[in-house]
């Protein structure tokens, strides 16, 4: 069985990472499993424990980062994030396409550990349009939204650590892109 891709699948928080992931985890073709990261953050609405997240203590990630548990670590706007070791070699030795949304800190980490992985960045049309979605979505005070739209702003010149960029001004249009990208990687 030929061992599954890493797909490093990162960009600006808002720019609809998850709405695209949404689109892509059920097509059968990808082969995707969903890299579930470890956070010190609190759960959103709706967001469930082992699906969205493991949502652990900050004692805990620590302990997980001594103990060498974590692929990746990283640490965005006053939270931890970090993604478990065991669960993706799993997965990949099974022959599914492991996608990892992190950002771009553990992004960097992970192309330099695994220099075969596959990575994609999202991209908003204008950083006008990705604080409106921001404001849209609800789910952060103003000073996060700021943060965020501080951190985006930098965070832009960093695209060039991807192989691939991916606008997504419409959501059809960048669900198609990503999956040409990932099944083009499958195919070499």
């Amino acid at each position: 069985m030929k061992k599954g891709l890493l797909i490093v699948f990162s960009g600006l928080s808002g720019v609809g990472k998850g709405t695209i992931l949404k689109e892509l985890m059920p097509m059968e073709d990808l082969n995707l499993a969903y890299s579930v990261s470890m956070t010190t953050r609190a759960p959103r609405e709706g967001e469930v424990e082992g699906v969205n997240y493991f949502f652990v203590t900050k004692k805990r990630f620590l302990e997980a980062i001594r103990n060498g548990e974590l692929l990746e670590h990283a640490r965005f706007v006053d939270n931890d994030y970090g993604t478990p070791k065991k669960y993706v070699e799993e997965m990949r030795e099974q022959g599914k396409n492991v996608i990892l949304e992190i950002e771009i800190k553990g992004a960097k980490q992970i192309m330099k550990k695994c220099p075969d992985a596959l990575s994609i960045y999202i991209v908003p049309p204008s950083i006008e349009e990705l604080e409106r979605r921001l404001r849209e979505r609800g789910t952060e005070d103003e000073e996060t939204i700021m943060k965020r739209i501080s951190k985006a702003k930098k965070e832009m010149k960093d695209t060039a650590f991807y192989e691939h960029v991916v606008c997504n001004d419409v959501l059809e249009v960048a669900v198609q892109e990503v999956r040409e990208i990932i099944l083009n990687e499958m195919n070499k």
